[in-house]
């Protein structure tokens, strides 16, 4: 196994088109899993840790721009101001030691159902930047997960970037595991309450990609609805029929649908409160 450590973003495009067998790896909290128990065995290993412009943030625009080389630690730390939802779902990720070494880029790439990361980036109006050495282009986050541990990325290219704007309002992440902490997601969700009242709303880890329920957000959208008891319970009821889950070691399909409804009505009140209080 070769293993190639560029310095510069032009020159781990051009090793990554020179050698399209290389598999990237950032922080290996996945890739070096697979390769140590012998499910993954790339002709090379493609080094982005010392790559300095996948490890900046931008903050100075109207979209924020975080390097795909950002670890979750650094999410915490540098945006749970203005991203509050992705620094609470980075929070939950693996342990400590996981969260200084994991990345968000990472976590795109391998484009796993459970990501944490990646309700929040849908709910967020969240976009993929992605390089080759033909050129750079950007993919909606809803268009860049095709399938499980498939993206859209084409032959030569690499997550570069993820574009956001900073929440309008009220963003929150929940999450249900087997056990408090250091677990994979049985399922997911995030909500954003937007500063004209939009409520977007993700769920991930129930179904083959992460997805809006954009069946519960259009219940809601623009009707005046009060939002009494019984809106709210048919908030959750769409929300976990827009999953598409499966029975698994960590969960039935049925507790998954039970778990995102009783999550979608937490995250909306508390999303309203926090709305309430800060007016």
């Amino acid at each position: 196994m070769d293993y190639l450590s560029p310095t510069s973003l032009g020159e781990a495009l051009q090793l990554k088109a020179d050698r399209p067998d290389s598999l990237p790896v950032a922080g290996g909290t996945d890739v070096m899993v697979g390769v140590n128990f012998g499910q993954l065995r790339p002709p090379a290993l493609l080094d982005l840790t010392r790559v300095p412009e996948l490890a900046a943030i931008d903050r100075s625009g109207p979209l924020l721009r975080i390097g795909a080389g950002v670890t979750y630690t650094r999410l915490m730390a540098s945006l749970g101001d203005v991203l509050p939802g992705l620094a609470a779902a980075a929070r939950t990720v693996g342990s400590p030691q996981i969260r200084n070494r994991g990345t968000i880029g990472g976590n795109l790439g391998t484009a796993s159902p459970a990501g944490d990361c990646h309700p929040v980036l849908l709910a967020g109006r969240a976009s993929i930047e992605v390089a080759s050495i033909r050129g750079s282009r950007v993919i909606p986050a809803g268009e860049f997960f095709l399938g499980p541990k498939r993206n859209a990325l084409e032959p030569g290219e690499l997550v570069t970037a993820v574009l956001l704007p900073p929440a309008a309002g009220p963003q929150l992440f929940a999450k249900v595991g087997t056990r408090n902490a250091m677990v994979i997601a049985v399922c997911s969700l995030a909500l954003e309450l937007g500063a004209d009242g939009e409520i977007r709303v993700a769920i991930g880890s129930a179904g083959p990609v992460p997805v809006r329920a954009t069946a519960a957000e259009e219940f809601l959208a623009g009707s005046g609805r009060e939002l009494d008891e019984p809106a709210v319970r048919r908030f959750g009821e769409l929300v976990a029929a827009a999953a598409s889950p499966i029975d698994d070691v960590r969960g039935t399909a049925g507790y998954r649908r039970h778990a995102l409804a009783v999550m979608a009505r937490r995250t909306l009140s508390w999303a309203l409160s926090s709305r309430q209080e800060a007016a």
